[in-house]
């Protein structure tokens, strides 16, 4: 078959399936599409539910059903996501699409949830599609043989990029895309993105430094609309406060309405209050109503979501948990308890209802205090200038450098002359020094002038003009750390009969009485024993309880919602 007919077929394959589905192909799609054909990389730009996934995706997807290979073992594309929550739904995805337009490939999937046995096989046999996190990437590239792992890559998508864009997760990854695209020049990169301030910056921090992508953007959706619950009487409102509480029967009165909604708290706490309130307000939609946050134990959010999906509930409360990805369209109204703190937060959660192409996004904001009307019409007014945050990359961060390069040190050695063309090669480090370089070798060899006294810290050696580490203990605790994440320490929550709760953290578990009854999850608890990092609970009776506290909820106002307010 000539290539001109394989073109076709190929393009066949993908309308026949679009129009099965009931789908339109939208003109960004086919320039995401050309774009990957032509050898291109840059940025897809797009609001939630446009399918901005499939621009990416059906790329190289088009491109295998045009030049089948023999390269039956090895990994081709990479897709990287920033929470593995969203993992397993996105490598369903991406599975499902190459089954509708009949390619052979293995989509797996591999986090810090994956059992050893499958992470195993993996690196024995890979997969044609691999969907991860930055974190896992760069555990990948501190095994020995990693250059050879990803030595037939084509392609790396990172959806929700603007997710990580401006921290040191975003740094890591940077670092990571560099080390590949050493290994294969001819490396397309593809990030995915919506709600962004500074498209530019997003797009070159996932390039060679200077060079030029493409920039794609999507259909414009509807404007967002943003409204508020108000009080019967401002006078009677307060001017302090973070639950929300008082309008908590006008809440009530919104999700009578048929359809699903999503109810949007600020903090882990404030969502299991108002989970507690909405089922005490409302006794007979207990199993209508779910709770979904961070520290809940995996099933329980996978359940939740599940329902969610099939539209079996009426209202989930959530927090930044179901902020991303997760497609869920029988969600028709959103809720925000208490200020935004962010336009592209607001937008983000408008975004999570009607989430599909041609549908209008509508949240409602539920003031928590008087002060947060001025907040949400300050969201409101910037929203609808356009102004939405920029996410800055972050610049010259050494710590992350220095646990990149242990990483190489692992995975087989480096040469300090190519890793350091490859580190200024990234856009996070395109201003490197030649002292602050040298500083990071003499960091990871001798343990800089402050540590060098101490053996742990030398943990990198220089022999044949490589850098490795030759210590087994340092790999093992250097592989257990890997990542930039910081949180307090988490300690597993489980029923003393067996069952896993959660997780919650141990500065709140330390403050607790036998005594102290605390809710968890909708459950009001009682601590029975703490052993190996596990705090043993059981059920309470009725009473005052505690709620508890999380390290994530110091929120502040993003500046541009500042200064609108400032302007209000």
């Amino acid at each position: 078959m000539s290539t001109a007919a394989k073109s076709r077929s190929a393009a066949g394959a993908v309308r026949d399936w679009f129009r099965g589905q009931g789908w339109t192909v939208f003109r960004f799609q086919q320039q995401a599409w050309r774009a990957y054909a032509d050898g291109c990389s840059g940025l897809i730009h797009s609001p939630t539910g446009s399918g901005k996934t499939l621009a990416a995706w059906l790329g190289p997807v088009r491109a295998a059903l045009e030049n089948p290979t023999v390269r039956r073992a090895s990994l081709k594309v990479l897709w990287i996501t920033p929470l593995r929550a969203l993992a397993g739904d996105t490598a369903l995805s991406l599975e499902a699409a190459v089954d509708a337009v009949g390619l052979d490939w293995r989509v797996a999937l591999r986090t810090g949830d994956t059992p050893g046995s499958e992470r195993s096989r993996q690196r024995r046999t890979p997969p044609d599609a691999l969907v991860t996190t930055p974190e896992s990437l760069s555990l990948l590239q501190s095994y020995s043989g990693a250059d050879e792992y990803f030595s037939n890559l084509d392609a790396v998508i990172v959806d929700e990029w603007h997710e990580l864009l401006g921290n040191k997760r975003g740094v890591q990854l940077q670092l990571s895309l560099g080390r590949l695209r050493a290994l294969r020049p001819e490396l397309r990169v593809w990030g995915l993105s919506a709600t962004l301030g500074n498209l530019d910056e997003a797009k070159h921090a996932l390039l060679p430094a200077g060079a030029d992508g493409v920039l794609i953007e999507g259909p414009t959706r509807k404007p967002a609309v943003i409204r508020s619950l108000l009080p019967e009487s401002i006078d009677r409102f307060p001017w302090a406060g973070h639950l929300g509480l008082q309008l908590l029967p006008r809440v009530v009165d919104e999700l009578d309405a048929p359809g699903s909604a999503l109810l949007f708290t600020n903090t882990r706490s404030q969502c299991e209050l108002w989970f507690e309130e909405l089922q005490r307000a409302r006794p007979d939609w207990i199993g209508e109503i779910a709770i979904h946050h961070g520290s809940v134990d995996r099933e329980h959010r996978r359940k939740v979501e599940d329902l969610l999906r099939g539209g079996e509930l009426r209202c989930v409360v959530c927090t930044s948990s179901l902020d991303l990805g997760v497609d869920f369209p029988a969600v028709s109204r959103v809720f925000q308890v208490g200020s935004p703190k962010g336009v592209a937060r607001l937008l983000q959660r408008a975004g999570r209802s009607e989430h599909r192409p041609g549908g209008r996004p509508e949240i409602v904001c539920v003031p928590s205090h008087a002060f947060e009307l001025l907040e949400i019409g300050a969201a409101r007014r910037a929203a609808g200038r356009g102004q939405v945050e920029a996410r800055p990359s972050p610049q010259l961060s050494l710590d992350v450098l220095v646990q990149h390069l242990v990483t190489l040190a692992l995975g087989g050695g480096f040469d300090a002359d190519r890793t350091l063309a490859e580190v200024r090669s990234t856009y996070a480090f395109r201003h490197l020094s030649d002292d602050d370089w040298r500083w990071a070798l003499d960091f990871i060899t001798r343990g800089g002038r402050a540590l060098k006294s101490y053996p742990q810290f030398n943990r990198v050696e220089k022999a044949d003009g490589l850098y490795r580490v030759t210590d087994r203990r340092i790999a093992a605790h250097h592989r257990m750390s890997i990542g930039t994440i910081t949180s307090d320490s988490l300690m597993r929550l489980a029923w003393r009969s067996g069952g896993t709760l959660g997780y919650i953290e141990e500065s709140f578990v330390s403050k607790l009485k036998k005594t102290d009854r605390f809710l968890f999850a909708g459950r009001l608890l009682n601590l029975v024993d703490v052993k190996d990092m596990t705090a043993y609970v059981r059920r309470a009776k009725p009473g005052k309880r505690i709620v508890p506290r999380w390290q994530g909820s110091r929120m502040p106002l993003s500046t541009e919602l500042a200064d609108t307010v400032l302007e209000l």
